[in-house]
């Protein structure tokens, strides 16, 4: 009997977070209610999160909006965004980091797992690092076990990878 299997992983897809980044900071240009604001959006570091600036809480607001909008419009999870860190006010501005969720932590990989196990007691989960190992006798298990997880509401992004 053929064995199945599929990993799940947390991560984003560096060219689509691009593309958001390049519609969202277009968008800004062209937002009347941001003109003459310090509005900006940034990347953090080595294009691994935003840096978003604002003139106030309202506007900052409004452009972490425009970019959940466009992470939507490319068919990305808005939970990418890590929105856990304060915005900074200084110089009357308002600042604020975003990095990007990305990998799955021990404490994250054993919530999947178990939520795996608990539902489909005949598939096997496996914690392989910043991954989950899926594997069953059959691939209609399978299928049911990714539409589980994407009924779930995990508080990270989820994707599958390894499909065999």
């Amino acid at each position: 009997m053929a064995n199945f299997s599929f990993d799940i992983v947390s991560e984003y897809d560096k060219a689509e977070m691009n593309n958001v980044f390049m519609q969202a900071s277009r968008e800004l240009g062209n937002r009347y209610d941001l003109k003459g604001t310090p509005a900006n959006l940034e990347w953090l570091g080595d294009k691994d999160g935003f840096v978003v600036t604002a003139g106030n809480d309202m506007h900052l607001e409004a452009i972490i909006d425009i970019v959940r909008r466009n992470l939507i419009n490319r068919n990305q999870s808005t939970r990418v965004l890590d929105l856990s860190h304060t915005p900074v006010t200084a110089n009357l501005k308002v600042t604020q980091e975003i990095p990007f969720v990305a990998g799955l932590d021990s404490d994250r990989a054993k919530s999947v797992s178990k939520t795996v196990r608990d539902a489909f007691p005949k598939v096997k989960p496996q914690i392989q690092g910043d991954a989950v190992r899926v594997s069953s006798s059959s691939k209609d298990e399978l299928q049911k076990v990714m539409q589980l997880l994407r009924e779930q509401d995990f508080d990270f992004p989820l994707s599958f990878t390894n499909y065999r």
